[in-house]
């Protein structure tokens, strides 16, 4: 116990040191233009610490509020954030998949009310098999997408029951059927054009994608939009990421040179 207070206090001050270091060259330093978030570990948290499904999803939620107002403070223009899988739509059971979507209705209850994001202007939008929600979820999506529609400063987008082989599938069938009908002609399919045909043609390639919990995989999130997108893995379950965890993926995206294939 000793020991332990012994060595709080000698390292408080170094962390204390190194976190006034780490935000002087964050704010010296190029930010990300989009960030895409995989908010993973949720249960393993909660089972760690001996806690419910229903408190591993609130403290997520609660969590995904905090950093969205980090973000929205550092000056992030866009963020994006995988809030519900497809595969988490057809293999997660049902009371755990009410729960996520009972969560996800909160945030857009908060997004609606919240004045951060009149604040910042932040258009909202959602993609993904809309089509596959409950009602109400929909239309608590639809209510906030509207509410924001005409903010541009920033943009929050959504990915709820998104998988990104399914929206990539999609493109191509939408684009055939332009084809057939005579509206679009072979020679000018090029990536700006396939781009029109996702679920929003708006978006852009994300510049940075964190991912939680340790796993390192991307989980069909974006296929299309990270394909140059720099990755950075944390040790950290969702619910315990912290300011300085996300300065740290600031940082490393900060230190690397993108060359984008050249």
């Amino acid at each position: 116990m000793a020991k332990n207070l012994i060595r709080s206090y000698i390292l408080r001050p170094i962390y204390k040191l190194y976190e006034v270091v780490l935000w002087n060259q964050i704010r010296n330093g190029p930010l990300p233009n989009h960030v895409g978030i995989i908010p993973d570990g949720n249960r393993r948290w909660a089972r760690n610490n001996n806690l419910t499904l229903n408190d591993a999803y609130f403290y997520g939620y609660k969590k995904l509020k905090e950093v969205l107002i980090w973000l929205l403070e550092l000056g992030v223009k866009d963020i994006t954030v995988f809030a519900l899988s497809t595969e988490n739509c057809t293999k997660r059971e049902e009371t755990e998949l009410t729960i996520v979507m009972n969560y996800i209705k909160k945030g857009l209850q908060d997004l609606l009310e919240d004045p951060i994001v009149d604040k910042y202007k932040v258009k909202v939008n959602a993609i993904g098999k809309l089509d596959k929600l409950p009602k109400d979820l929909r239309e608590y999506i639809f209510k906030v997408i509207e509410k924001t529609s005409s903010y541009n400063s920033r943009k929050l987008t959504l990915a709820i029951c998104y998988g990104g082989r399914q929206e990539i599938l999609d493109a191509v069938v939408k684009l055939l059927d332009d084809y057939k009908s005579g509206k679009l002609d072979k020679t000018n399919i090029n990536e700006e054009t396939f781009r029109k045909y996702f679920y929003d043609s708006e978006l852009q390639d994300i510049d940075l994608v964190i991912r939680t919990s340790g796993e390192v995989r991307i989980s069909n999130f974006l296929l299309w939009h990270i394909a140059y997108s720099e990755l950075f893995f944390c040790e950290a379950y969702w619910p315990e990421f912290r300011k300085i965890d996300l300065w740290r993926a600031i940082r490393s995206f900060q230190k690397r040179k993108r060359n984008f294939g050249a």
